[in-house]
């Protein structure tokens, strides 16, 4: 049978059948980035009609916090004559069109900005690229690949959909979790060579039985680059996702499909795969590049700091027949019982800079 007429989840198992079990970071990276079949490399995931929604669909108020956030940022920077601006996965532009409309009030700032995106889904850079063609925006393969000038990136949900591995702690020892087949049927199992726990600090070092380390290698990579391009220019990184402060033992692989959580072996390619984010591992990858990692701060308690309820108050003012619906998307931003909690923001910024909200 041709390769075009086999789905994902049929590849991943001839994979397997000829060269074995693969690391769960190998089998994420498959059924995100698969040249053709990847999930995001297919159609537009967000929205009612996708399979999750991001606080920048929510409402127009969380992209403003950012723009207030970015020009703040850009003026401690002394009004640089140039200024690259970096988002990691822009989504529909939504996010970067909110907070240009912020920002660019700013006198210097729309003539200094060179806004650069890092997108892999081409349904989704079309839909950037008109939402923000104003900006002219510049679409780069590689995040190094933008100009000296001084940096401000960008990060929504974009660390929590990079591969993980999985380790178990089985005897004293611990064994690498693998994707495998058993009788015909994608199944987790566990490595037969212990694993000599290179990537395993000391968070890990008196886990108990059976316990479960995450490690998102790919994660701390991407943290370092960045943090090679921003080191040299000077800027900051804004990290906004859900995770945990400290490097700590517990799985929290899920999938996505359809606004439902879904198994994430059961149909590779088509349902989103993400972990919590390691924010220790990242802040230790980007302090290697001599930035500063500010204390990690709850969404709530960042976008609250930043003056989103003044600002939906406002908002309720001028429309008062959306004001029921601005209260709504408040809340769900917001309150601990919605986003505000679970999602963090994190910040590793140049010395001597002070961003807003931390």
């Amino acid at each position: 049978m041709p390769d075009e007429n086999l789905s994902l989840g049929d590849l991943i198992d001839m994979q397997i059948r000829t060269s074995g079990p693969m690391s769960i970071a190998a089998y994420m990276g498959l059924c995100l980035t698969h040249p053709t079949r990847g999930y995001y490399r297919k159609a537009d995931p967000l929205g009612a009609g996708g399979d999750f929604i991001t606080a920048p669909e929510i409402s127009q108020m969380f992209g403003e916090m950012i723009g207030g956030w970015i020009a703040d940022l850009y003026l401690q920077m002394g009004s640089p004559a140039r200024i690259t601006l970096l988002e990691l996965g822009p989504g529909r532009g939504t996010l970067m069109a909110d907070a240009l409309r912020v920002a660019g009030r700013v006198p210097g700032f729309s003539d200094a900005l060179a806004l650069a995106l890092y997108e892999t889904n081409p349904d989704l850079k079309a839909i950037q690229a008109e939402r923000l063609k104003p900006f002219d925006p510049t679409f780069v393969s590689e995040p190094e690949d933008i100009s000296d000038a001084p940096v401000i990136v960008v990060a929504n949900e974009f660390f929590d959909a990079l591969p993980i591995r999985q380790f178990v702690q089985r005897g004293g020892k611990w064994f690498e979790r693998m994707v495998g087949l058993a009788e015909g049927r994608r199944t987790f199992g566990l490595s037969p060579t212990p694993y000599d726990g290179a990537l395993l600090g000391p968070a890990f070092a008196d886990a108990p039985e059976g316990a479960v380390a995450e490690i998102g290698l790919a994660a701390r990579q991407f943290g370092e680059r960045i943090g090679r391009v921003i080191g040299p220019r000077g800027g900051a990184l804004l990290a906004i996702d859900y995770g945990y402060a400290r490097s700590q033992p517990g799985e929290t692989l899920q999938a996505l499909a359809r606004h439902r959580f879904a198994d994430p072996l059961e149909v590779p390619g088509e349902a989103d795969l993400t972990a919590h984010v390691d924010f220790e591992a990242l802040g230790d990858a980007l302090r290697m590049a001599g930035l500063s990692i500010a204390p990690l701060v709850p969404q709530g308690d960042f976008l609250t700091s930043l003056g989103i309820t003044a600002r939906c108050e406002a908002l309720a003012r001028a429309n008062p027949a959306e004001a029921g619906a601005l209260t709504g998307a408040l809340r769900r931003l917001t309150h601990p019982d919605e986003m505000g909690v679970l999602f963090k923001a994190f910040c590793a910024a140049s010395p001597g800079l002070k961003p807003a909200g931390f």
